[in-house]
Order: C-alpha cells, then sequence, then structure tokens
C-alpha cells in the first residue's frame, strides 16, 4: 500500500510502502525496501567506500584491524536492518516499532559506525598527493574547520541530542515531518547524524576536537541516560497520544492506541542504557590499548638510553644505603636478610 498522492494512508504524499497485515516478528524482519530506499543507499555506499579504503591500504602494504571492519559493518547492517525491512513500513503504522527503529538508528548503530574509525581509514587511504588528494584535503578542511569543533562542542550535541527527542515528538513537528516521504527521510538521516555527532566526541576512535580523557567521556555518557530515561517515562505517563500520525492504525489490528504508545515509551526507556554499556566497553579496550602502548614506548626508551631511569633510581639507593652504613641493593635485586636501612626518609629521583 502506499500513500501515493494528498490524503493517502495517514495523509503521506508520495511514494511510501505500508503493511495491510498486522505485524508478526517475520513480516517485520523481512527484506522489504521502500519505493526510494534513500537510507539503505546511503548505508550501502558507506560500507562500499569503507570496503574500498581497507583495500587500499592492503594493495599498499599495510594493514587495518578486522575488527574494526567488522564494527562498521555491524553499524551499516543495523541502518540497514531497520529501513529495508518490514520494520520501515510498520514505524509507519505503529509508534512502538517506530521507536525501536529510531532508537537503533541514533542510539546503537552509531556506536558500532564510530568504533571502525571511518576519518582515520579515510586519512590513511586516501593518497596526499595526485589522484584523490583534493578529498583527503577536504577531509583535513572539514576536521579543522570551525563548523566541525562547532558542531562537535558541547552545547551543540546536547542541543540536537535533546532536540531529537523532546523537541521532534513533543511539538508539531513529527506529524509535519511523517506526512511526506522527504520528511520522513529527511528525519532518519537526523538520527543518524545525531548520534554519531553525539557519541563520537564520546567514543573517539577518530581525532575529534574534544578532552582525551576517558573518565571525562564515561561521565558524559552516565550524565545522558536520566535525559534519555525520562523522554521514555513521559511517553509511557501520557493519557493522550503523544503523536497524531498513529492515531489511525487498520481496525483489524485491533491496536491498542495507548498500549502501543506505552510499548514505545518502554523501548525509548530501556535502550538508554545500551549506549552506557557499549561505551563503558570501548573505553575500557582503550584504557587496555593505552597502557599497553606506554608500556611499549617505555621499552623502546630503555632500550635507547640504556634505562636510564632505572640507573639512577639504582644510584639513588646506593647513596642512600652509604649514608646510613648499609649495604646498597639495586632495584630488583633480593635484599640482605642482615640488612636493614633505618632512619631519615629521602626522596627517590622522579621517574
Amino acid at each position: 500500500m502506499c500513500g501515493d498522492g494528498p490524503g493517502g494512508v495517514h495523509g503521506m504524499t508520495g511514494p511510501m510502502w505500508m503493511p495491510i497485515e498486522p505485524p508478526t516478528l517475520g513480516r517485520l524482519l523481512a527484506f522489504h525496501p521502500q519505493p526510494i530506499p534513500l537510507v539503505p543507499l546511503l548505508a550501502l555506499l558507506g560500507l562500499l567506500l569503507y570496503l574500498w579504503g581497507v583495500w587500499a591500504l592492503h594493495k599498499r602494504g599495510d594493514a587495518w584491524p578486522f575488527w574494526r571492519t567488522l564494527l562498521w559493518a555491524v553499524g551499516i547492517v543495523l541502518v540497514i536492518g531497520v529501513t529495508a525491512t518490514g520494520i520501515e513500513g510498520y514505524g509507519m503504522m505503529l509508534f512502538s516499532v517506530h521507536m525501536a527503529q529510531h532508537m537503533v538508528l541514533s542510539m546503537i548503530a552509531p556506536l558500532f559506525l564510530l568504533m571502525g574509525s571511518p576519518f582515520t581509514l579515510a586519512l590513511r587511504a586516501l593518497p596526499a598527493r595526485g589522484r584523490g588528494s583534493g578529498v583527503r584535503r577536504f577531509v583535513v578542511r572539514l576536521m579543522a574547520s570551525r563548523f566541525f569543533h562547532v558542531m562537535a562542542s558541547i552545547p551543540m550535541r546536547w542541543f540536537l541530542f535533546l532536540s531529537g527527542l523532546y523537541v521532534i515528538y513533543f511539538t508539531p513537528a513529527f506529524d509535519w515531518l511523517m506526512h511526506t516521504v522527504a520528511g520522513h527521510n529527511w528525519m532518519l538521516i537526523h538520527f543518524i547524524i545525531t548520534g554519531l555527532l553525539f557519541f563520537g566526541p564520546l567514543v573517539r576512535a577518530d581525532p575529534w576536537p574534544t578532552s582525551p580523557n576517558p573518565a571525562y567521556r564515561l561521565i558524559e555518557t552516565f550524565i545522558s541516560t536520566p535525559f534519555h530515561a525520562f523522554f521514555g517515562i513521559a511517553i509511557m505517563v501520557s493519557t493522550t497520544p503523544v503523536v497524531n500520525f498513529f492515531t489511525d492504525p487498520p481496525l483489524w489490528w485491533k491496536v491498542d492506541l495507548l498500549a502501543d504508545q506505552d510499548l514505545a515509551g518502554g523501548i525509548a526507556w530501556a535502550t538508554a542504557e545500551i549506549p552506557t554499556v557499549l561505551l563503558g566497553l570501548a573505553l575500557l579496550g582503550q584504557w587496555f590499548a593505552s597502557d599497553q602502548r606506554e608500556a611499549k614506548r617505555h621499552d623502546r626508551q630503555a632500550s635507547r638510553d640504556d634505562d636510564e631511569q632505572l640507573r639512577s633510581y639504582n644510584e639513588w639507593l646506593a647513596k642512600v644505603s652509604r649514608a646510613d652504613g648499609v649495604q646498597p641493593v639495586a632495584a630488583g635485586a633480593r635484599p640482605s636478610t642482615e640488612a636493614s636501612v633505618e632512619g631519615p626518609a629521602a626522596t627517590p629521583p622522579l621517574q
């Protein structure tokens, strides 16, 4: 069924597939792209460009982590999974299905896409000179631009995050956007972009212009959880339809509008914890990788200067021991059971 003109299904104008049969799990997951599958095509383009970047690095003899490619692919599959299946059609008929689609596009898929480090891949894969260098210069200028810094700033990210929840659903904006195919597609793309901008500086798998402190980023993630949870609760406790677009489902579906709205709010409330868990795991991984890099850096420094820090520390120990009249014990050696160091404490050299 298509809303192919003024006064079509739910007033939708333009070609849009909407199901006639009531939803089942099979119908929700069945492949069924829209007549104009804009978002799925953009997602496929993103996958192809990413794979081209990986291939370009491989051709040059450079490695790219397989797990980053896998995470990017998972994010793409999630986007396609809610925009090219029955979820897309039923999301035009039921508030609960639409909310599940919204949460995947704005809260879950962006995290996997960001952990794929697309900007880093582009900077490594695109040539610095010759053919294709213009694209690389554009990416560099974009990431260094005032616009990118403003969009990645805390006030702008939080404004987009909150407006994507409260402004769209608690104003006439939602009904207005859903009455046209263009408005519907714009809203889906808005969900994805908002998620990427909000979580990008928190995941920080690419060089975003924000604080690199993992603890600060995790705190900001925790702060966002109550705002998201309250949005879901506000929908659940409402005794009237929050939006009007879903108030006319097919009669033979026997849909309880308020029960479906309550389910939509529950979905929004429950998914508030998912980004916190995923981001927490990502930050733990980054912490571990950072410690590994620091240990390797220290080992390389020690091999270059013959472990200057350890020798300085041993010299300090020897000086203290001679002053106290005991046999010096080098760091890492087994101390004598007959020797004990007593007396005033001294300050070791800075490590």
